[in-house]
């Protein structure tokens, strides 16, 4: 747990702030810490934001079992990633503050790539089913929703697997059912993938892609609705011009990032119609 202190001075400086308490806001990105090095980059990345918004940020690690719902409904976020999914269903809903581009796209998108072992007999996605499949959890966009989505095509209302494993709950569970055997395939958010591939290239390089679902909004930063606009305005502003300042861009590259785009809170309706879709095919669950 790091506590950005030269921020809070810095942000106790400002005209907005001048001389009056700062409250202490929350950051966290454990659905993208790949690796250890790839951790440090995020509070790397969390540290420059909020010393250019004069915005006093604590990086919280949250790690897993531990519920991200737990981590989504607290009052003093700041800037947290979640999952678009959830976000589209949450009551009240947390505020948008933006989106990451990741490197090869053009907008705040991303996709869940379907994995086997690469030196297993699983080359393509039909290949799999009779077999074994895993999942992360029932509330997530790319471990759930969007491949339930993808297959649903090809269910035609019944199942395609002998059996099913999860919740996973992580993405590093996903690799894991994988690589030990537990499964033939499991979805992997294709964000965490790039990053893997950057970090740690000897895991990634034991993987094969299978298939890919279609494009989604990425998930997305939010704050809590509680949380003061005097300080989630600066620290927008100060992610969506990190890629224009020497640090910043150098931090975004390790990244995988080329930039933090506004998020498009309509956009995410797009996985509440996916859920619709597979549930109108006839395949409500991941069978």
């Amino acid at each position: 747990m790091t506590l950005f202190r030269y921020a809070r001075q810095a942000a106790s400086r400002g005209a907005g702030w001048k001389g009056r308490h700062l409250p202490e806001l929350i950051a966290n990105a454990r659905m993208y810490a790949a690796t250890p090095a790839v951790a440090a980059l995020w509070t790397r990345l969390f540290s420059h934001v909020s010393a250019r918004a004069g915005a006093p940020l604590e990086v919280v690690a949250h790690p897993a079992p531990a519920p991200l719902d737990t981590l989504w409904s607290r009052p003093d976020m700041g800037l947290v990633f979640m999952c678009g999914w959830p976000f589209q269903r949450a009551e009240p809903r947390p505020v948008p503050v933006a989106a990451p581009v990741p490197v090869g796209e053009e907008e705040a998108i991303y996709r869940s790539d379907i994995i086997a072992r690469a030196d297993g007999p699983i080359h393509g996605l039909e290949d799999a089913f009779g077999g074994v499949m895993a999942w992360t959890a029932e509330g997530s966009h790319s471990g759930w929703n969007a491949p339930r989505r993808l297959l649903a095509d090809h269910a035609r209302g019944g199942a395609l697997f002998a059996r099913t494993v999860g919740p996973v709950i992580t993405p590093r569970g996903a690799i894991a059912a994988v690589l030990n055997g537990e499964a033939d395939i499991a979805p992997l958010d294709g964000y965490f993938h790039l990053l893997l591939k950057r970090h740690e290239p000897e895991t990634a390089a034991r993987l094969r892609v299978v298939a890919q679902t279609p494009a989604a909004p990425i998930p997305l930063l939010v704050a809590s609705p509680r949380a003061p606009r005097a300080m989630i305005e600066p620290l927008r502003a100060a992610l969506l011009s990190t890629h224009e300042d020497d640090e910043g861009e150098e931090i975004l590259a390790a990244l995988a990032l080329r930039r933090f785009a506004p998020a498009i809170p309509d956009s995410y309706a797009l996985t509440e119609r996916w859920r619709e879709e597979a549930e109108a095919a006839g395949y409500p669950r991941i069978a």
